[in-house]
């Protein structure tokens, strides 16, 4: 298991019923940006990223009204900043903690390569452990 951070319109990113990003306004942002391009052999809602990055294919997936990815580095936390700025939202960690962007994210928390393959059933496990 990984940490993540999540671009989310919640005060808690796993509580978002009322406040969930939708599918389609994430492909429209997908969309819409040239340095994002669906990845669908990772998943329906995943995309990735080709700016510059410690991970060979940095990517965002979303799921259950949420944004997330797996141990970004800084270069991408901002580039979630700057997504979240589009889609009226903010970036929270796993723990509820707010990110502006500014954070040294490669000092703090390290991590491995982030492998999407196992963060297609991270949310729908999650959604079915408190019920929703």
């Amino acid at each position: 298991m990984g940490y993540d951070l999540h671009i989310t319109r919640a005060e808690l990113w796993a509580e978002n019923e009322g406040a969930e990003i939708t599918a389609e306004e994430w492909r429209a942002v997908v969309e819409d940006d040239p340095e994002l391009t669906f990845a669908p052999e990772i998943g329906e809602h995943f995309a990735v990223w080709s700016g510059p990055s410690r991970h060979a294919q940095p990517w965002l997936g979303w799921s259950g009204g949420d944004v997330f990815t797996k141990y970004p580095d800084s270069a991408v936390l901002r580039k979630l900043v700057a997504l979240a700025e589009r889609l009226d939202a903010r970036v929270q960690g796993d723990d509820g903690e707010w990110y502006t962007g500014d954070e040294p994210l490669d000092a703090m928390l390290g991590g491995g390569d982030a492998d999407p393959s196992r963060a297609r059933g991270r949310a729908s496990w999650w959604r079915r452990l408190i019920g929703r």
